[in-house]
């Protein structure tokens, strides 16, 4: 989780699976998805593994926020906020756009608290990855079958 200053207020963001839930439902449209072409946009993006590592790193001082989708942005602040808040009140997506008042979205410090909350909740490091997974179903479909009769 993290808190951001947006505005006149402070927004706390957490990446879980209700803020995939909420933007899908909100906006028609995946969020992971829509993060990958904005990252895809910003330079520096493109080696997003670390050699010999499992995690998913973005160099946040690379960034060319000339490629940046604002609206896009906008909307994945609101999921992750609207998943910090889940079971109270919260408002549509216009409703919460027009009341947190003037900021500059291109605040260094908001960037990079969003991009590392969504890096660290969406592609948690030690995560069991889709080789493991294969590995470990074909170890188990071994030990299932029946023994050979000869």
């Amino acid at each position: 989780m993290k808190e951001l200053n947006i505005g006149n207020r402070k927004v706390r963001v957490r990446a879980t699976a209700l803020a995939l839930l909420f933007y899908k439902q909100e906006f028609k449209s995946d969020l992971l998805g829509d993060l990958m072409k904005m990252a895809q946009g910003m330079a520096g993006i493109q080696s997003l593994l670390r050699k010999g590592e499992n995690d998913l790193q973005i160099d946040h001082d690379s960034m060319d926020l000339s490629q940046l989708d604002t609206v896009m942005l906008l909307q994945l602040i609101w999921a992750m906020a609207k998943a910090d808040q889940f079971g109270k009140p919260f408002p549509s997506f216009f409703e919460w756009v027009s009341s947190i008042g003037d900021f500059n979205l291109f605040d260094p410090t908001i960037l990079r608290a969003v991009m590392e909350e969504a890096t660290e909740g969406f592609f948690r490091p030690g995560a069991k990855n889709g080789a493991n997974f294969e590995k470990n179903r074909g170890n188990q479909s071994h030990r299932n079958r029946a023994p050979r009769r000869g």
